[in-house]
């Protein structure tokens, strides 16, 4: 085994209104392990891209099928990543066009996608962004447990709104290879015995994780954005994940 697949590169990508720097502790306790670990802002999450509010899926998808193919040119033939949330649309996608690359893929509260899933279907056009909703109706769709005054601050005068054209594109997806790449799914909001229910169910959000052929599930009890709530264990879970062959 080289030393490149004993360590590889991890890159984690930020759910919705989220940049790189949502996973700055985490990331640190990574770098402090030994691993080499990255953050990403995928197109549309910068706030200072005066066309953030135009950024397609395609584009977030190709953001992240060039980081891991510039980790390839340098000799290191897989990555694993790590996906937040909605950072599921894009990934799935890149899963499908290149699963080659990938040796790993880590679900944090959250898991893959089925083709055609669409986040918010009934978003027209007129819709450019979704800003970060309050916490209050936020709290109704994701659980806040474990954040703290001071995270939600940051949250809240970090987030970038979502672009329009995320919100509303479906994901395209034909290579089922993708269902052959290893996977971790961190469970915190939900417990990874609801999820095996709700997979053996066939229920949408859950149904492409009954078809993967190699899944483990940890569970990680804590809110949606374990991140913050739980940075030095859910790296803990990381390191592990990628470290298995």
């Amino acid at each position: 085994m080289t030393s490149e697949e004993q360590n590889p590169t991890i890159f984690l990508i930020p759910g919705h209104w989220l940049g790189a720097w949502a996973w700055d502790d985490v990331v640190e306790h990574l770098r402090a392990a030994g691993h080499r670990a990255t953050g990403l802002t995928l197109p549309g999450l910068d706030p200072e891209d005066a066309q953030r509010s135009s950024r397609t899926l395609d584009e977030q998808a190709d953001a992240i099928e060039q980081a891991l193919a510039q980790d390839a040119a340098t000799g290191e033939r897989s990555a694993v990543i790590v996906a937040h949330s909605g950072a599921n649309a894009p990934v799935s996608m890149v899963l499908d066009r290149h699963p080659e690359l990938v040796r790993r893929m880590v679900w944090v509260d959250s898991g893959p996608l089925a083709p055609g899933s669409v986040f918010a279907p009934d978003a027209t056009a007129e819709i450019d962004e979704l800003p970060l909703p309050p916490f209050e109706a936020l709290a109704e769709q994701a659980s806040l447990d474990g954040l703290s005054p001071d995270d939600l601050e940051r949250f809240r005068r970090r987030a970038v709104p979502e672009p329009g054209p995320v919100l509303r594109q479906a994901v395209a997806l034909s290579d089922d290879e993708r269902l052959e790449v290893p996977t971790t799914l961190v469970c915190c909001s939900i417990s990874s015995g609801q999820i095996r229910e709700l997979a053996a169910a066939g229920h949408p959000m859950f149904a492409e994780v009954g078809r993967l052929t190699q899944v483990e599930f940890v569970d990680l009890p804590t809110g949606h954005w374990p991140m913050w709530s739980r940075p030095a264990d859910l790296a803990q879970v990381i390191a592990s994940a990628a470290l298995v062959q």
